[in-house]
């Protein structure tokens, strides 16, 4: 049984165990993939009783079990030096739907509904089914500071409710790709927040739109086209953020990343004590790298070109550059390949996973100067600048301004809307 057809049989659940007024509440199916990576074992342990699908497995609370997917695709259950093979799907659910029913994964607690399957058969892969409030209450707090006013925090709500609400379709992941989402692990605030704010979602001309959100904007907004493409929407427009704080940002990384005039081959070690100068920026390039296919161990050697169009958008943001990465790969028979990727006036959003966003920010890009064998580029914000700024909603909000009036001005046009009153 996959997990789409487990929404009946959770929403049943759901019926007979809460409040008449919880019990048409949306669900949202989410995999789990920032906390457990590619695994073939988890650790798991249950807080109150739960049901599986197969009356042959029985798991007891307060037990800590090991979930291992082995070659053939099997699930096998490990408790102490008991190993029992599951037959079938893997799923966990609660006898009752509350808060004191919670399982922790390798330590991470979450409520609703598990699905444990496997990708490319030794990955386990942990699927979670919740209502879509609770959900919410473990995305806000790892989306912005807790700390923040609440007016702020309810801003927030109604954004990452909006944009799940779009979402719930689909199966999400738990990264940056969607929401960020920790799970059963809430603060009060954020909860609050949530709970205070319950069903509004924002919508234009009564539609749910794609809520987005960044940290900063640098100053100023962008609109969706000069990002993602396609037609302009007007509740996107370019303009001043006076709240935004700017977050100023720089770096800097070598040319020259290896010296390959001085490396001893003869050496046994010589591959291995290859060092990049630029440590977390040759990481991010080798990750994005092997994204392109380039197979095998990667060492960056060079990078003998690094420059930005001077053309900008309406919004201020470069729109091309170009780049050169030299670089050598070992392939699995030890074979040591020279490659180079060439990227020439391309669109700048090529460029920059090659740096990493958690480097290169935004394309809000004040300055990019050569000198000494340093590349050093300074700009403005962090991330795309469409909708929300997070951080200038937070200073909307120590301003006294509450939190439909900092929709507004980062959504013009919108409504506030129950999702109840919007046709399914």
């Amino acid at each position: 049984m996959h997990m789409r057809y487990l929404i009946a049989l959770f929403s049943l659940l759901i019926i007979l165990s809460v409040p008449y007024e919880a019990q048409a509440e949306e669900m949202v199916t989410v995999k789990l993939v920032k906390d457990i990576g590619n695994t073939s074992e988890v650790k798991i342990k249950l807080h109150g009783d739960y049901l599986t699908l197969d009356p042959s497995i029985q798991l007891k609370e307060g037990v800590t079990y090991k979930l291992r997917v082995k070659r053939s695709g099997s699930f096998y259950l490990i408790s102490n030096s008991d190993e029992q093979k599951i037959d079938g799907a893997f799923m966990l659910i609660p006898s009752i739907y509350d808060t004191n029913h919670y399982i922790e994964i390798n330590g991470q607690p979450h409520l609703g509904v598990i699905e444990f399957t496997e990708e490319k058969q030794k990955y386990i892969r942990p699927v979670n089914q919740l209502p879509l409030e609770d959900y919410l209450k473990g995305v806000v707090p790892f989306e912005v500071f807790p700390s923040w006013n609440l007016e702020t925090l309810k801003a927030q709500a109604l954004a990452a409710r909006t944009y799940a609400f779009t979402q719930k379709e689909k199966e999400m992941n738990d990264t940056i790709q969607y929401q960020v989402y920790g799970g059963f692990t809430w603060n009060p605030e954020t909860t609050k927040a949530v709970e205070e704010t319950k069903g509004e979602i924002i919508t234009h001309n009564g539609t749910p739109i794609t809520a987005f959100y960044s940290a900063s904007n640098g100053g100023m907004t962008e609109n969706n086209s000069n990002v993602w493409g396609g037609d302009s929407i007007s509740i996107y427009p370019i303009k001043e953020d006076k709240y935004d704080p700017i977050h100023p940002w720089e770096f800097s990384f070598h040319r020259e990343q290896l010296a390959i005039e001085n490396i001893d081959w003869d050496q046994s070690d010589a591959w291995d004590s290859l060092t990049e100068m630029d440590e977390r920026i040759a990481t991010n390039m080798k990750k994005s790298l092997r994204q392109k296919g380039y197979l095998g161990e990667i060492k960056i050697l060079s990078i003998p070109e690094f420059e930005i169009s001077k053309k900008r958008n309406e919004s201020g943001r470069t729109e091309e550059g170009s780049m050169t990465v030299s670089f050598l790969h070992q392939l699995f028979d030890g074979t040591i390949m020279y490659e180079q990727l060439e990227l020439k006036n391309t669109n700048i959003n090529k460029i920059r996973p090659l740096i990493g966003g958690d480097v290169f920010r935004s394309y809000l890009i004040d300055s990019l100067t050569y000198n000494e064998d340093l590349y050093t580029m300074n700009g403005r914000g962090y991330g795309h600048g469409v909708g929300m700024s997070q951080w200038g909603a937070s200073i909307m909000g120590d301003q006294g301004k509450n939190y439909k009036e900092i929709l507004q001005f980062y959504f013009p046009q919108t409504e506030i809307t129950n999702m109840s009153k919007i046709s399914k």
